[in-house]
């Protein structure tokens, strides 16, 4: 469970976010900027995190009173040779972190840090990944907490979805897609694997939340809803005017997560009781005929 150090909540001093470019990190700045909280867009562009020189950029650029938020990754990852490269982006950050000592730091990993269960997963659940995505955004959960652990945010979020995806991974984000252009929606196996998705601007309101509390532990950013990917598929095509449909592909290799990954979001509740989760299924009902 989270606990708050700032009560109520109150606006940081200035919010820098590492990784502005990605998907989450864009929607948290828009997020911040729209309520006029200044913040400082830290992306590819302005620094390489691999680079001789990033080291230097961010001990120049953050002070004690930032509250920082790092969602810079190369993601998904799928070999060792991105595991290394996730990993040495770290450094530069957390050498800064040692030295500057900010107010107050977020890091955006990932449920897939997470061992597989048959029930419901919470903050407590066991950390035992069985992917190299899961492993890596684990590795470095324990490597920042190592050099910073007195005010430090660890959010763990299921699969988001939203319009500025850049990823179009398997699920919502490129199911809506196709269902747009009127094309056909393939489905692994009978698409029968349950999982949660969570909107991508209740994940950039969490944030924005947990960094206006100065936050601290561990939340899972999940909805407590587990649908099917046929279920996500028909919902999409039953509120389009599209003539799209759904077509199967033969599975190889085992269902992942064993099929099912839910989430009990009561950490959520308990540490925002004014906050509710946008569910798929409402969502995409208020979007009936607009092919979004």
């Amino acid at each position: 469970m989270l606990q708050h150090k700032v009560t109520p909540s109150l606006r940081p001093t200035r919010v820098v976010v590492i990784g502005a470019g990605g998907f989450v990190g864009r929607a948290l700045v828009q997020c911040l900027e729209q309520e006029k909280t200044p913040v400082i867009a830290v992306t590819r562009q302005d620094v390489d995190l691999l680079g001789p020189d990033a080291e230097i950029y961010f001990s120049q650029l953050l002070t004690e009173d930032d509250s920082v938020v790092f969602a810079a990754a190369e993601a998904p990852c799928k070999d060792p040779e991105m595991l290394i490269r996730n990993i040495a982006m770290m450094t530069p950050i957390l050498r800064t972190i040692q030295k500057v000592k900010p107010r107050h730091v977020v890091y955006l990993s990932s449920d897939a840090v997470y061992l597989d269960s048959d029930r419901p997963l919470n903050e407590q659940s066991p950390a035992a990944p069985g992917s190299l995505h899961g492993a890596m955004h684990l590795s470095r959960e324990l490597m920042i907490a190592y050099v910073y652990a007195d005010n430090l945010c660890i959010v763990r979020p299921t699969l988001i979805y939203g319009d500025a995806d850049p990823h179009n991974g398997y699920g919502p984000n490129r199911f809506r897609r196709l269902v747009a252009q009127g094309k056909e929606v393939i489905l692994f196996g009978d698409g029968e694997e349950k999982r949660d998705h969570v909107s991508i601007d209740d994940v950039a309101e969490l944030l924005r939340r947990i960094i206006w509390s100065q936050s601290v532990g561990i939340l899972n950013i999940a909805t407590g809803t587990v649908l099917s990917f046929r279920e996500i598929a028909q919902a999409l095509i039953e509120n389009t005017t599209g003539d799209s449909i759904i077509g199967t592909s033969a599975r190889f290799g085992p269902m992942p997560h064993n099929g099912y990954r839910a989430f009990d979001p009561t950490a959520t509740y308990r540490a925002f009781p004014d906050f509710q989760y946008r569910q798929f299924l409402e969502v995409v009902g208020t979007q009936t005929g607009s092919g979004q």
